[in-house]
């Protein structure tokens, strides 16, 4: 398969979306359930600043989309490509 410029750049960028280790842990903890910031930060370890910039990022690249309920944003991955973008990765790094 022959990809164009535009898709080759888009494909590109997807993949360097996720090249930085607490996007993959928030992706991870999102693939399990809706989340906040503050339920994203305790699960992945990270302040809730740096959560938020993570998901600022992955937002625009249309990785994850925002929910607001009352005062709190939840978090969900934006469709099931990008859980299964993830299983197959996570497949492939435990085959070894």
């Amino acid at each position: 398969m022959l990809l164009d410029e535009l898709q080759a750049a888009q494909m590109a960028e997807l993949f360097s979306a996720l090249s930085d280790t607490s996007r993959i842990r928030i992706i991870a903890a999102l693939t399990e359930k809706e989340m906040n910031v503050g339920d994203l930060a305790q699960m992945v370890g990270i302040s809730e600043s740096a959560v938020s910039h993570h998901l600022r990022g992955l937002r625009q690249m249309r990785l994850v989309r925002p929910r607001k309920e009352g005062r709190f944003v939840y978090y969900t991955l934006d469709d099931d490509h990008i859980a299964r973008l993830f299983q197959c990765g996570l497949e492939h790094v435990q085959h070894g």
